[in-house]
């Protein structure tokens, strides 16, 4: 068994996946009226009968409405981390120029994370960079 997709509650399900998978160079796998998958653009399309094939899939991300909106910290949240080769910086602010704003969660000031929100709130972290 490996984790499938984070699911993530939303207003705007349609916008969130395209939002989302623009700032993450993903595709936009599945949607319709009650859900948007999102993964990135490597992932398989059919079905994986090798076990290890299957087990190395990475994790995407569904969207689905629910009528409210958020009001409180996120229980659960994405974390993204670039490779050493990547710049962080710049990541963060691709993001930030997408529609992301700086979150405070109560994260020291020196954290070697940026703590992120989506445009419906959603806090997400850009680690910093690593190898594996």
């Amino acid at each position: 068994m490996r984790l499938y997709t984070a699911v993530i509650d939303c207003r705007d399900l349609h916008a969130q996946a395209h939002w989302w998978a623009q700032v993450l160079d993903w595709e936009v796998m599945y949607e319709d009226a009650d859900e948007a998958a999102i993964a990135p653009r490597s992932s398989p399309t059919g079905d994986i009968d090798d076990r290890r094939e299957f087990d190395a899939v990475q994790t995407g991300i569904c969207f689905v409405p629910v009528p409210e909106p958020k009001t409180v910290k996120n229980r659960i949240h994405l974390d993204f981390a670039p490779h050493v080769t990547e710049d962080w910086n710049a990541i963060v602010e691709r993001f930030l120029a997408a529609g992301a704003r700086r979150a405070d969660v109560g994260q020291p000031e020196d954290a070697t994370f940026a703590v992120l929100a989506d445009p419906e709130d959603n806090e997400f972290c850009i680690l910093s960079a690593r190898r594996s």
